[in-house]
């Protein structure tokens, strides 16, 4: 498995992005834009619907439900308390139910929720194909799943990095634990933020309906792979190694993502109506600023 796809990991390597998350990662990666699209797959415009929201963090995506749906009817759930929050601090989300919980292992019993929503949460999930039998297992009969994820890099350098990092998922294996789950009428739609510009998909938002009652009872195409929960010595040199190189690792994405942003300033901007149309804020301006003063005073230093 990939560094920091463990759910003890994550929960560490949270712990630290979360102070940053909203102001300098999120917009990079998970606009506006691509939530919106994304979440017309849920068909969330029906009255009186119940929503799940796993791996809800910081309440981005959650923040595009509640635009369609009560937030009362909305639970947030999330295994990092740090993550969970600054969602809790949203005016907006101030009355969704919040709960701490495994993707893995919802705290819910069967047939409980019309839509089931994941936006960025599978990357760290030990069992995918385990998690999105639970999204089976939550949604009523005729209720839609919604996955929303990255693709696996076509680039040979940027695949070797993300694999490292964590778990990007081929379009295939998307489709294939969909199907395998038991969902039906399965829908697809590739996203992307506005710096990425290569020819290969760069996200996926995969939903699909539930036809029939109860659990999936198709069989795990593989064993769950289990968590090392015993805290030991070890274990915790463990964790420590993997989330300060799984960091790295990730953080190589936000220079790459923010010269993106760079080169798209002296290109048409397309048809987007304003609020879709993205930029760097104040704080990535500034991280920018930053990387390329050390670059320079590299290269000084140097050569």
């Amino acid at each position: 498995m990939r560094l920091i796809q463990h759910k003890k990991e994550a929960w560490w390597f949270y712990r630290f992005l979360s102070v940053f998350y909203d102001k300098y990662v999120n917009p990079l990666f998970w606009t506006d834009f691509m939530r919106d699209r994304s979440l017309q797959l849920a068909h969330l415009n029906v009255p009186n619907i119940s929503v799940v929201d796993v791996g809800s963090g910081t309440g981005f995506t959650t923040e595009g439900i509640v635009q369609q749906v009560p937030a009362e009817h909305v639970y947030c759930i999330d295994q990092s308390p740090h993550q969970m929050a600054k969602a809790r601090g949203k005016a907006s989300l101030q009355n969704c139910n919040f709960q701490l919980g495994d993707a893995e292992n919802l705290p819910f019993e069967n047939d409980r929720f019309d839509r089931y929503v994941s936006a960025g949460s599978i990357e760290y999930w030990p069992n995918p194909e385990q998690g999105i039998r639970e999204a089976y297992r939550v949604i009523k009969p005729g209720g839609i799943a919604l996955m929303i994820g990255p693709l696996e890099p076509q680039n040979k350098v940027a695949r070797f990095i993300a694999d490292t990092w964590m778990l990007f998922p081929s379009d295939q294996e998307y489709r294939d634990w969909f199907r395998s789950a038991g969902f039906t009428d399965i829908r697809v739609e590739y996203i992307r933020p506005q710096w990425y510009r290569k020819k290969a998909e760069y996200g996926i938002a995969i939903a699909g309906v539930k036809q029939q009652p109860g659990v999936s009872t198709a069989p795990l195409s593989a064993p769950l792979l289990p968590e090392p929960e015993k805290m030991t010595f070890g274990r915790g040199l463990q964790i420590f190694w993997r989330v300060l190189v799984g960091s790295l690792a990730g953080f190589l994405f936000i220079p790459a993502a923010l010269f993106g942003y760079v080169r798209r300033m002296f290109s048409p901007k397309g048809n987007l109506p304003p609020q879709y149309r993205e930029g760097l804020n104040g704080y990535q301006i500034g991280a920018l600023v930053l990387i390329v003063l050390a670059v320079v005073l590299l290269i000084r230093f140097v050569f």
